[in-house]
């Protein structure tokens, strides 16, 4: 984490990502969003997205779908209605039927790739962004 530009707390379950420097908190934010199993709260990592970060940093083995399957797992068990892990579930349909037929006006599980106006929002989080100082 320290040679990710890391500068909070290190004793603490979570970690904020605003704490992060500039290069990685694309990376964290991505992996964030891609692997929670949360519905909102996307400043804030767990440790295990941390583990996850530092694996794919150091290019060290991870289980991911193990942590994936895990919280699908807990989430069907707690009666949620919430969708978790909509890309993962989206792959594993396109696997399974690659010739399904998409409605692509109707999709549930449409994906947006990142743009310019999502990167602007993103560099919001760096403390010396001009709009973060006029704001606080």
């Amino acid at each position: 984490m320290l040679r990710m530009g890391y500068n909070g707390p290190l004793n603490s379950a979570n970690y904020l990502k605003s704490c992060f420097s500039k290069p990685y908190k694309f990376f964290i934010h991505s992996i964030v969003h891609a692997l929670s199993h949360r519905k909102g709260g996307y400043d804030v990592m767990r440790d295990y997205h941390m583990n996850m970060v530092a694996a794919l940093v150091l290019d060290k083995k991870y289980n991911f779908s193990k942590i994936v399957f895990h919280y699908m797992k807990e989430n069907i068990t707690s009666g949620s209605k919430t969708w978790l892990y909509q890309r993962f579930v989206q792959m594993m349909i396109d696997h399974a039927y690659p010739d399904l037929e998409k409605d692509e006006n109707n999709d549930l599980f449409a994906l947006y790739h990142m743009d310019n106006d999502t990167l602007i929002v993103l560099s919001r989080y760096h403390k010396n962004h001009p709009e973060s100082k006029t704001k606080a």
